[in-house]
């Protein structure tokens, strides 16, 4: 069993609210052109499918998904190759490792909007590879349904797949596993009518850092805040911890 993550709870909360908004719409749809230039088709890109899953269940409009796979594919008449992956490393009030990633057409611009929200909540933006030591790159698949998840045949499927650990509250559920089982895992948890909701490659934190409750981590929290709603950030992970209250 993984160890509980209150940051994975806030992150999903605040998922339902950022997705009203138009910065997520962006994200998602640079997502879906980057991944469409392994091909258009997404029975044959799981990077694609999963894209669009997320941005569908986000609510983004059928147009945006279409012209976001026509541009990344080289179907459409703007240049799907103007955006790269990029990645940022740095550290939060507290010593808390943070790691970010982007889909940027400008890396100068990026970086210095970074190194703003940085500074602004008692943070810096480091050189690459100070951070990302703490972090390994995972699979995960997150299941949220209407009715606590039934644990036992759940996990009897699990058995059967490479997984790595797994969180399960009440209705929800997060399931890691190493990159190259990843789509073997989404389909079979979808195949069994469990409640998929997406899936994704993301950094799993290797070493924690304990923030309890005060200014640190409300600090950090308006850190991570800021980060997550620039248009360029595709995604921030970073290893914090918060111990239970007694």
């Amino acid at each position: 069993m993984a160890g509980h993550s209150k940051w994975s709870q806030i992150k999903r909360q605040k998922a339902v609210v950022d997705a009203k908004r138009g910065v997520v719409f962006t994200r998602l749809a640079r997502e879906i052109t980057v991944a469409a230039r392994q091909g258009a088709d997404p029975a044959g890109n799981f990077q694609l499918r999963t894209a669009l899953e997320k941005a569908r269940a986000a609510g983004v409009p059928n147009a945006n998904i279409e012209r976001a796979i026509a541009k990344g594919s080289g179907q459409g008449s703007e240049d799907g190759d103007s955006f790269e992956e990029v990645r940022y490393e740095g550290y939060g009030p507290g010593g808390v490792a943070v790691l970010v990633e982007a889909f940027t057409d400008n890396r100068n611009r990026t970086a210095a909007d970074l190194r703003l929200a940085f500074g602004k909540n008692g943070g810096n933006l480091g050189e690459s590879g100070c951070g990302a030591y703490l972090f390994a790159q995972r699979g995960v698949v997150w299941l949220e349904g209407d009715s606590p998840l039934d644990e036992e045949p759940l996990l009897e499927l699990l058995l059967e797949q490479e997984v790595l650990s797994y969180e399960l509250e009440g209705p929800q559920g997060e399931i890691w596993c190493e990159l190259p089982a990843l789509e073997r895992l989404h389909r079979s948890l979808t195949e069994g009518g469990w409640p998929v909701q997406g899936a994704e490659l993301r950094w799993q934190p290797q070493t924690l850092i304990a923030l309890a409750a005060g200014e640190q981590l409300s600090q950090l929290e308006r850190l991570l805040d800021s980060l997550e709603n620039l248009d360029d950030v595709r995604s921030v992970s970073c290893n914090l911890t918060v111990p239970e209250a007694n």
